[in-house]
């Protein structure tokens, strides 16, 4: 089952949500949840249910010893003793958990496709939201380590790893903020209601009505590389941005908006990362819960800011080459990761520097230095989407070789965007303008303005938001991009 889709909008959303609130008691809404996260999860991957309900298993029971207090009847004269050896089996405890996780998303990340490729009858599909769920059960395990009380229950820790808005691609939650949601369910009001209706209509226009339909123009122009300008690749560089964009956030606003028809409220993921003046304020504001898991749980752990100028900036290139690992098994992603890692190398010398110097620090505080900080962030994270849509080297030295001064084959306007499209170029860089011209509007509100939709608004907003993305959709549902991370 996927979101959006009749199936889930009309009958899947709707039935549970009044099951789950319509039953008694905390513990069989739990189960409710269960069996719709299997259901839900069942027409996309049935063969792997098992798998996931063992590795809930095993996380499970790991949180569960970590957690297990030592036994008071101990002599006073052993407790020291007795102590230490057992911070030293919960530490043992937490890598043998850490390691686990860690080994099989490598193993499907990594060996099942060299395995493949050597051997195709050896050919192994990822379980589809594996990165997300290896994460959070590290992420589970590290905080019970540290002192957060772990899960008194399997269906808890089973509804709140398998919850089904968040199950594929996130966004990455911890355990202790969902469960606590759920002690005391309460029965979204009538503005959350249309909170809830909004994000979901919203969501479905950004995926079905606008990044579906970019989709469209990136897949044709890559698929034809070897035709594309100089001209073409600069514009779909730049809508491949905004596809990946609209793309990923319009899924987390229909989650979003799913759980909070269920009492939930999830993490927001995106904040306007395309208006932002340095790559650090970037990942503060683009996929914020990765970001927030790869702060608290690998760039703290290794000595963060703490250790000097030199430890910080070897830290920070750590964190970015595992977030490029962690996106898949090409060579692209690790350049991207690489890529990002040396921007955000170079932001914190930067800001060394400025602390020092007072004039260029007061040139990055005027208005001037301000659009210029903008227009080198927003270039420099256009371009490095490049190896991530792109993650085969022979295709990233192909764009290189076409960047500049490159006419396009004959054929190539007039089948891209006449043909298929039914557009000039020019009329789609003037759509995409428009588009960005909103988003714009919409960051001022927001940001500058401090202005908020009203409820009244957004509940006519929300049939209409509906209509449009259904009526003006593909005919075929393009998979969400990172449904392959």
């Amino acid at each position: 089952m996927t979101l959006p889709s009749i199936v889930y909008g009309l009958l899947f959303l709707p039935g549970i949500s009044l099951l789950y609130w319509l039953l008694p008691g905390r513990s069989l809404k739990l189960w409710l949840l269960l069996l719709a996260c299997l259901a839900f999860f069942a027409p996309l991957q049935l063969l792997f249910i098992p798998f996931l309900l063992g590795l809930v298993l095993v996380n499970y029971v790991l949180g569960r010893r970590l957690s297990a207090p030592l036994d008071w009847r101990i002599p006073n004269e052993e407790w020291h003793f007795a102590q230490q050896d057992w911070d030293r089996r919960r530490l043992g405890l937490l890598w043998v958990g850490i390691s686990l996780n860690v080994l099989l998303l490598l193993g499907f990340k990594y060996v099942a496709p060299m395995a493949s490729t050597a051997n195709p009858s050896l050919q192994l599909l990822m379980p589809l939201g594996l990165s997300f769920f290896s994460f959070e059960c590290i992420a589970y395990l590290i905080d019970i380590y540290r002192g957060a009380p772990a899960a008194n229950h399997f269906v808890e820790f089973a509804a709140y790893k398998l919850f089904f808005p968040k199950l594929i691609a996130g966004p990455i939650t911890q355990f202790q903020g969902f469960i606590s949601q759920m002690k005391r369910p309460r029965f979204p009001n009538l503005e959350q209601g249309v909170e809830a209706g909004w994000l979901i209509a919203s969501g479905s226009v950004k995926k079905l009505l606008l990044a579906d339909r970019i989709g469209l123009l990136v897949n044709l122009s890559f698929d034809n590389l070897e035709r594309a300008g100089s001209g073409d690749l600069w514009l779909v560089i730049f809508a491949y941005g905004l596809q990946l964009y609209l793309d990923f956030n319009g899924y987390v606003d229909i989650a979003r908006g799913s759980a909070l028809l269920l009492g939930i409220q999830l993490p927001q993921n995106f904040d306007f990362p395309y208006f932002t003046t340095s790559i650090a304020d970037f990942w503060r504001r683009w996929h914020i819960t990765l970001g927030d898991w790869l702060r608290n749980y690998l760039y703290f752990p290794l000595g963060g800011s703490r250790k000097g100028l030199s430890r910080t900036c070897l830290n920070l290139l750590i964190v970015m080459l595992v977030a490029g690992i962690w996106h898949g098994d090409q060579w692209g992603f690790l350049i991207w990761g690489l890529l990002h890692g040396l921007a955000l190398v170079i932001h914190r010398l930067n800001q060394s520097v400025a602390d020092t110097y007072s004039g260029l620090k007061a040139f990055w505080n005027n208005w001037t230095g301000v659009i210029a900080a903008w227009a080198i962030t927003q270039i420099f994270v256009f371009l490095s989407w490049i190896p991530f849509r792109l993650p085969n080297p022979q295709d990233l030295g192909l764009v290189a070789n076409r960047f500049f001064n490159q006419a396009a084959d004959v054929q190539f306007a007039q089948k891209v965007y006449s043909e298929s499209l039914g557009f000039s170029r020019g009329g789609i860089v003037l759509m995409l303008l428009g588009l960005t011209g909103v988003m714009a509007l919409l960051h001022s509100f927001k940001h500058r303005l401090k202005l908020q939709i009203s409820w009244p608004l957004k509940l006519m907003f929300i049939p209409v938001g509906l209509y449009l993305a259904w009526l003006l959709a593909p005919l075929e549902t393009v998979p969400y991009i990172y449904f392959e991370f």
